[in-house]
């Protein structure tokens, strides 16, 4: 086994919120690393569907100290993410470890045991920065074992083209679940299910018009005040010229959730069935938290109980970019800019009393 030098901060994870928490620590004095599950930079963008595009520009779309650069016309593709966030983690010289799957955390006195295979890292604070898309959530609907079909979560999907000519069901009401809709509806004969009618952004809403609602309404939390700002979070709908095309097609109608699956298809409660070759499950995800369950923290709905980012049970763990539960917009580009600052700070002044 290989037992490294203690480090004073170790962050598992190389994605934005990694790679944002690591920009401030290296204006401390000090040390620190990062460990990345991922053989190369870029995060969870990388696995990303061909044809993902922010809903921001490429200036609304940037983590501390650096924008990103201007792709070009339009919002910035999936490649242009990964290049950037490339491009930072070697602007910064970031001290990136990969690829490292974390097994396990446990304590060890004052020091978390980092455990990794036959490799061994310990730190005096830890932060947890390993998002969400390892982690993807496909409900239990009855019969799905006899589905004949082709499942397939959002995480995995990449193009279009191996659904075409087929029956192919979309179930999802958020960005993923319309923008896969809109291209796939090209191809293929699609059915769009989501729990809830789908709430649709207006046409000149975009990523930047969110994360000012996101900070307004952070903002009132910290001030105590009732905000008027508008209804419309990260999670509605954005009117990205694909889904604008698929609702001027007539596309995006979307009905409730089926009831079962069949061997053929699905059936919903009134014996009404549909048949189709493929479900495409663009149903989100869960934490990514498996390693710190030998630390007793994670609660039985999957997350941490938290004071800011800040584990209430675990003082010596921080946990930046999984949500709104670990601030406000913490899941986006530039929303974990905040609370990436906000967790250094803590763990600067927590290891100087400590």
């Amino acid at each position: 086994m290989t037992a490294h030098e203690p480090v004073d901060v170790l962050i598992i994870g190389g994605g934005q919120a990694a790679l944002a928490t690591a920009y401030f620590l290296r204006r401390t004095a000090l040390s620190y690393l990062l460990l990345d599950e991922q053989p190369h930079p870029g995060g969870a963008w990388q696995h990303g569907w061909d044809s993902l595009r922010l809903f921001s520009p490429a200036t609304w779309s940037s983590i501390a100290g650096w924008l990103m650069p201007s792709p070009g016309p339009g919002y910035p593709p999936r490649d242009a993410v990964v290049d950037y966030l490339s491009q930072y983690e070697a602007r910064y010289q970031l001290p990136v470890i990969r690829p490292v799957h974390v097994d396990s955390v446990t304590r060890q006195g004052e020091l978390f045991v980092v455990q990794a295979g036959s490799h061994q890292w310990r730190c005096r604070a830890l932060v947890s920065a390993t998002g969400t898309w390892s982690k993807p959530f496909i409900p239990d609907y009855p019969g799905s074992a006899q589905f004949a079909g082709q499942q397939l979560h959002s995480a995995h999907y990449r193009n279009p083209q191996a659904f075409a000519g087929k029956r192919v069901l979309v179930v999802g009401g958020g960005n993923s679940g319309a923008q896969i809709l809109a291209e796939v509806s090209q191809v293929a004969d699609t059915l769009w299910i989501t729990p809830e009618p789908p709430a649709f952004l207006p046409d000149d809403v975009d990523g930047r018009v969110l994360f000012e609602r996101a900070t307004e309404r952070w903002k009132a939390q910290q001030e105590g005040r009732v905000t008027d700002q508008p209804v419309g979070g990260l999670g509605d709908i954005v009117m990205v010229e694909p889904v604008r095309e698929a609702r001027e097609r007539g596309v995006l109608v979307a009905e409730r959730p089926f009831q079962r699956f069949t061997a053929e298809g699905v059936e919903w409660a009134d014996g009404r069935r549909a048949a189709v070759d493929a479900v495409i499950w663009c149903t989100g995800f869960r934490p990514a938290l498996d390693h710190l369950h030998d630390l007793g923290v994670v609660e039985a709905d999957g997350r941490l109980a938290v004071d800011g980012t800040r584990a209430c049970k675990q003082p010596g763990l921080w946990l930046v970019g999984y949500g709104e539960w670990t601030g406000a917009a913490s899941a986006t580009l530039i929303g974990v800019t905040r609370t990436a600052r906000s967790t250094v700070n803590e763990i600067v002044d927590a290891l100087q009393t400590t």
